[in-house]
């Protein structure tokens, strides 16, 4: 299927919406702008394919003010406290867009991250699979990071109802790197209501609290006897609201899960599962942590493609990655990318019915 005209952007540069379909119907449409995944097409109960990812109808929307809606982010995923790190005995200052607790802090790439550049897109095919394939190049100092990075992101959709995301990057310098999408999901369908209903497992036995500014304090703790534990299944909404330092202070669920594995390659991180419409999403990643976001900060002032409001916690984020402020904390897997490697990081959202 031809590109589809998805708006310009206000420098005037147009935007395209790209469809990667199934015969059977599971389906998402991306948008070059930022990587978007626009709808995600998922099987329900009775043969539906509803739409469960949270967004807008034009890219004219997502540039008055998105909240990272399907988005690739990087430079790097997540916050870096105070928009400062060392790398190689040189100090580096970053935009600090963010300021939660009243601490500033660098969050997701910037001010101009790479949820907001147009990228390019060619279509593919990937062992048979409809694909679509993105590239960048951010250049040396961009939003302050030290390099020229390459970046390709590739999107596949699998006969198995799955959407797998490929990430590659090569630098000319040393330079920190940590790419995901901030995808929002709804199992019962974009704009059909909360997620507090939607049943979580995470394979995580650990997690890094945080301080007010949402900067991990440093310790890994474990997740045991708190309403953070959800090794065993419980819905997102059951213990949202205890009384509990951690919830306090991120309004909700906000916090980076350390993923439970024994070696390398993909391994299940979460199991989400919605009863009314029978839809279970497996993530699967190749990275360390998962961030789990409760849609704490959305507030009904955002209308999606559907027309309705996005009310708080009407959607939820698992967003794999490595861990926030890496790059100031020694004791955090390596999140630099030196010349002549390749960043390789794969996550796929796999759908099935219950």
């Amino acid at each position: 299927m031809e590109p589809i005209h998805f708006g310009r952007t206000a420098n005037g540069q147009q935007t395209r919406l790209h469809r990667l379909q199934l015969p059977d119907g599971f389906q998402a449409d991306i948008s070059d702008y930022g990587g978007t995944i626009v709808r995600l097409l998922a099987p329900g109960r009775m043969g539906r394919f509803e739409d469960v990812a949270l967004g807008f109808n034009s890219v004219e929307e997502y540039t008055a003010g998105s909240p990272y809606f399907g988005c690739i982010i990087g430079r790097f995923g997540n916050r870096i406290a105070g928009g400062r790190f060392s790398l190689k005995g040189r100090p580096y200052n970053l935009a600090t867009n963010n300021t939660p607790g009243g601490l500033p802090c660098h969050l997701h790439g910037g001010l101009r991250g790479f949820d907001k550049i147009v990228w390019a897109a060619e279509p593919a095919r990937i062992n048979g699979s409809p694909a679509l394939r993105l590239t960048h190049l951010s250049p040396d100092g961009d939003e302050g990071y030290p390099g020229s990075l390459r970046v390709t992101v590739t999107y596949t959709v699998t006969a198995d109802h799955s959407l797998r995301i490929d990430y590659e990057a090569t630098t000319d310098q040393a330079t920190p790197v940590n790419l995901t999408n901030h995808i929002y999901f709804n199992l019962r369908g974009e704009g059909d209501g909360d997620i507090l209903g939607h049943e979580l497992t995470l394979a995580a036995s650990r997690y890094t609290p945080v301080n007010a500014g949402l900067i991990p304090l440093g310790p890994v703790t474990p997740v045991a006897d708190t309403p953070l534990d959800f090794t065993r299944p419980h819905l997102i909404g059951a213990r949202i609201n205890t009384v509990h330092e951690q919830l306090r202070v991120a309004g909700g669920y906000d916090h980076n899960y350390i993923i439970d594995r024994s070696g390398d390659g993909l391994v299940l991180a979460a199991t989400v599962t919605e009863l009314a419409s029978g839809r279970v999403m497996e993530t699967w990643t190749t990275e360390p942590g998962v961030q789990f976001y409760s849609g704490n900060f959305l507030d009904g002032s955002l209308t999606g493609k559907s027309g309705r409001a996005y009310p708080r916690r009407s959607g939820f984020c698992l967003e794999t990655q490595h861990y926030p402020d890496s790059p100031n904390q020694p004791s955090f897997p390596n999140t630099i990318l030196d010349p002549g490697q390749i960043y390789r990081s794969t996550t796929v959202y796999k759908f099935a019915l219950r």
